[in-house]
């Protein structure tokens, strides 16, 4: 055999030609060939580097001789001569001699060859022993991190196809690893970004930059009915040549840490939410407004329709004096969508009053003053959501899914229910939506309370108001007259504002306008008080300061209280027009023909001052003459300097001759704001 038949020349591979593996190269095996006499016939390169000999001066030589020790020659001699006459292949380590003298344990494979022409030869493949174990110990060790890690981890060729799937990558995927193998990155997951996941993988491999802790949120088929969280990190895999194997996927379960992340995000906005409340609802002692306000805030965050009624026995004052276990009759204050649908149309109009008969969740709910959810919605129980059949069938159109409704609750008084439906809201209601709701319904239900108590008060303060103004009589010598009263617009509240005609003797007409500083029922109560005297103190026929001087001393008497009043007593026959003022807003006059002004009248000071005289003054009232009376609430607001407001009343009565009803509808369209806060008393009067 020749021996260059065998011998490497230790040069690279050439273009086109297999690369030789990594693995061998951090090994350095080397390869030793010797005849069947022992003597060496081949020697790699990788061999004079383990043993030191170069191939010059190993080649021909006695391999036992040049390499092992004395005490060990008799050992390889019989090893050589196994190998040799069975055939049966050795391995293990065994201690060489180096060329420096040292000795050094080997790892060893030999083996028997045989050529074409029946020579036998023996092949040893030799290896650093210390080198071998330790790649064999880091192997090992890397086999276990990888099976035994918590981490699920990846291996994945160029072309993001897997190589290399651990158990843990197993269990967290719920697909087997041999399910794994040869089958690209998109069809094990079902992440919505699996586009970005590829995406990042293939700019690692371009780059060699590794990502680190990307975040994924999805579902696996080990659990699809819930969203899972994974920190993804994302390597290049190289071999020492720099030759690019594939990428690495390391996979952390942070599931826990992401519910708890969302949970906490989910309890701010929950507070926050809570908070908003406090300043968005109950901004007014308006029943309907509050619960619209409690509407607007529940949605879309809570509900994706909500709707708000109270018990209208509740809303009579009429409470139970027992639970009650029938029908109920409910008025609709609110109805909000957080989008267009038919669900709406299913809900009771604000203002309606339905009956729920005993068995719907709403009626449940008011009888029992718990929430009631449902947290899957199914047929049978629509049919105890809403109200009929027809509204059955709009829900189900609609898409309610779940469903939560909550008693309002204040002092112990159940006042209605909170409705909530989740259409678009693909989560189920739970027990921290129960713990919200509550919260927002127990604050809207203080504030729906004190509005209806107050409404109650400002009703029967302004039944009592209306009471007291005068019924006038059809017809008055000399005088066309027209009067009006109205509450303050933006609270509805009810003040003691008043005016009144008195019938005197010899044709004669009183006109008075008062004003007792304050609201409610009791400023009510004063003006009725007030406007009795004036009636007897003018059928004494006094004069208009004498008038003021006697209901200054009552007013006195009246804890307190301050009140202007204009006293005008008109005389046809004279054609004049006899006023007092007590610190009361001075009349308008308009004549034809002349720009309107205000009568230039003492002031006086207000009735309740007490020890004030007051004056009496005349004015020529000629026929087509417009005198017009009024209460500040008619001219005064927060945002207008009072001589503006005084000009543009007078700029009103630029047509003396238009009708006296419109004249005073034009004052008080023209000069009532929304925001005002103060009730107005008005009479108009033309000189015939």
């Amino acid at each position: 055999m020749q021996t260059e038949s065998f011998q490497s020349d230790g040069d690279q591979p050439g273009p086109g030609q297999p690369r030789a593996a990594s693995l061998l190269d951090m090994l350095s095996v080397a390869a030793v060939v010797l005849d069947a006499g022992g003597r060496i016939v081949l020697w790699s390169p990788q061999a004079e580097e383990l043993f030191g000999y170069t191939a010059n001066e190993a080649l021909g030589q006695y391999a036992a001789r040049l390499m092992v020790n004395p005490e060990h020659l008799q050992a390889v001699l019989s090893l050589f001569t196994e190998v040799m006459e069975t055939g049966r292949s050795w391995s293990g380590a065994f201690p060489i001699r180096h060329k420096d003298g040292s000795t050094r344990l080997m790892e060893f494979r030999n083996m028997r060859l045989l050529n074409d022409r029946g020579e036998v030869y023996a092949l040893g493949l030799a290896a650093d022993h210390p080198t071998l174990q330790r790649l064999e110990t880091d192997l090992a060790l890397a086999e276990r991190l990888v099976n035994q890690s918590p981490i699920g981890l990846a291996l994945m060729d160029p072309d993001l196809r897997y190589l290399l799937v651990n158990p843990a990558l197993e269990r967290i995927d719920g697909i087997p690893a041999e399910e794994h193998i040869g089958r690209h990155l998109r069809e094990t997951l079902t992440f919505p970004d699996v586009d970005t996941i590829e995406s990042a993988l293939h700019q690692v491999l371009t780059t060699g930059t590794p990502l680190l802790d990307q975040y994924a949120v999805g579902r696996t088929p080990a659990d699809p009915d819930h969203d899972h969280a994974w920190s993804l990190s994302f390597y290049r895999l190289e071999d020492p040549g720099g030759r690019i194997l594939g990428a690495a996927t390391s996979v952390v379960d942070v599931t826990e840490r992401h519910r708890a992340a969302t949970e906490a995000d989910r309890a701010r906005r929950r507070l926050a939410l809570i908070a908003d409340a406090s300043t968005r609802v109950g901004t007014s002692l308006d029943v309907e407004q509050t619960a619209s306000e409690l509407a607007d805030i529940a949605t879309p965050v809570l509900a994706d329709v909500v709707a708000v009624g109270i018990l209208d026995s509740a809303l009579a004052f009429r409470r139970a004096s027992k639970p009650h276990s029938g029908p109920e009759l409910f008025r609709a204050l609110a109805i909000k969508a957080a989008h267009p649908t038919v669900a709406l149309r299913a809900a009771d109009p604000p203002g309606d009053l339905t009956a729920y008969d005993a068995d719907r969740l709403v009626t449940l709910c008011v009888h029992t003053g718990r929430p009631v959810l449902v947290r899957h919605v199914a047929e049978h129980d629509l049919r105890r959501i809403a109200r009929d059949p027809e509204a059955t069938s709009l829900l189900a159109r609609a898409g309610v899914h779940s469903y939560l409704a909550v008693p309002l609750i204040s002092h112990g008084e159940v006042l209605g229910a909170l409705d909530l439906k989740r259409t678009r809201n693909p989560l189920p209601f739970d027990e921290d939506d129960v713990i919200l709701a509550s919260e927002l319904a127990g604050r809207a239900a203080v504030a729906i309370d004190n509005a209806r108590w107050y409404q109650s008060v400002r009703n029967t303060a302004l039944t009592l108001q209306r009471s007291l103004l005068p019924a006038h009589s059809p017809h008055h010598p000399g005088l066309e007259l027209a009067t009006r009263y109205q509450p303050a617009q933006s609270t509805s509240e009810v003040g003691g504002d008043w005016y009144d005609v008195i019938a005197l003797a010899d044709d004669r007409t009183a006109l008075v306008v008062g004003d007792v500083m304050g609201n409610g029922i009791d400023a009510a109560a004063t003006m009725g008080r007030l406007r009795t005297a004036t009636c007897a103190y003018a059928d004494l026929d006094l004069a208009p300061e004498a008038v003021l001087q006697h209901l200054d001393k009552i007013t006195c008497d009246l804890e307190h209280y301050i009140v202007t009043c204009l006293y005008a007593v008109y005389d046809p026959h004279s054609r004049q027009c006899h006023i007092a003022n007590a610190g009361h807003m001075p009349p308008a006059l308009a004549r034809p023909g002349h720009a309107a002004e205000l009568l230039d009248l003492p002031s006086g000071a207000p009735l309740g001052v007490g020890g004030i005289s007051f004056e009496t003054t005349t004015a020529d009232l000629n026929a087509g003459d417009l005198l017009v009376l009024y209460t500040d609430g008619l001219v005064e607001t927060r945002h207008h300097p009072i001589d503006d407001r005084l000009n543009f009343l007078l700029s009103l009565l630029d047509e003396p001759y238009r009708p006296l009803e419109e004249t005073c509808d034009l004052l008080l369209y023209g000069l009532r704001h929304p925001d005002d806060h103060d009730d107005v008393a008005l009479l108009a009067a033309r000189a015939q």
